[in-house]
């Protein structure tokens, strides 16, 4: 990889990473790494397209799904097709949560695109005990998956503690989704316990 792949590379244990004073974030998944952008500018999203690295492009909370879309094509355009798009909330008027998980772009993405669209309940409502009720509607909506914050003891965590769920939560809320992919034609792997 060139230079921004050789950064990133160095720096999958940490949580962010800079480039050019931008931040992405960088974890490493199944000794592959996955990218996380939200609201990147148009240079680094063409950088990052020509890494052989998954991307999980975030959807923005003033984002349409139009410019999600747009966003995705400049990575693609530079030559990986290994972008996942994630729906985590956009900012509406209500003060009930965080933001406001849409799901409507779900089937809107999936009737225009060939991406993968996954969910990010917890980020959207910022409330522990709203993310099991979004997950299953986000499977519900057609999502190919979802991403959970999940902590054993919540109240300790670092960062985000409202939000995460326990593992235990995390267990049980698998088993639901489980019980209700096939319901709407979705296949979910079992990949055990998050114990």
């Amino acid at each position: 990889p060139g230079p921004v792949g050789a950064l990133l590379w160095h720096h999958l244990t940490d949580t962010g990473v800079f480039l050019r004073g931008q931040e992405v974030e960088a974890v490493a998944v199944n000794d592959s790494e996955v990218v996380m952008l939200r609201e990147a500018q148009r240079w680094l999203r063409k950088e990052l397209g020509r890494l052989d690295k998954p991307i999980l492009l975030k959807r923005g909370m003033t984002s349409t799904v139009t410019e999600l879309l747009l966003a995705a094509e400049y990575i693609l355009d530079q030559g990986n097709p290994n972008v996942i798009l994630c729906e985590r909330g956009i900012r509406t008027f209500a003060d009930h949560a965080r933001n406001t998980l849409d799901l409507s772009a779900i089937p809107a993405i999936e009737k225009i695109s060939h991406l993968p669209v996954i969910v990010d309940p917890s980020h959207a409502a910022g409330k522990s005990g709203m993310v099991r009720p979004l997950a299953r509607a986000a499977i519900a909506a057609g999502a190919d998956g979802v991403m959970i914050e999940i902590h054993d003891r919540p109240a300790e965590a670092l960062s985000d503690s409202e939000q995460a769920i326990l593992p235990e939560e995390m267990d049980r809320m698998m088993n639901e989704l489980r019980a209700l992919a096939p319901v709407v034609d979705r296949e979910m792997p079992s990949l055990g316990s998050a114990r």
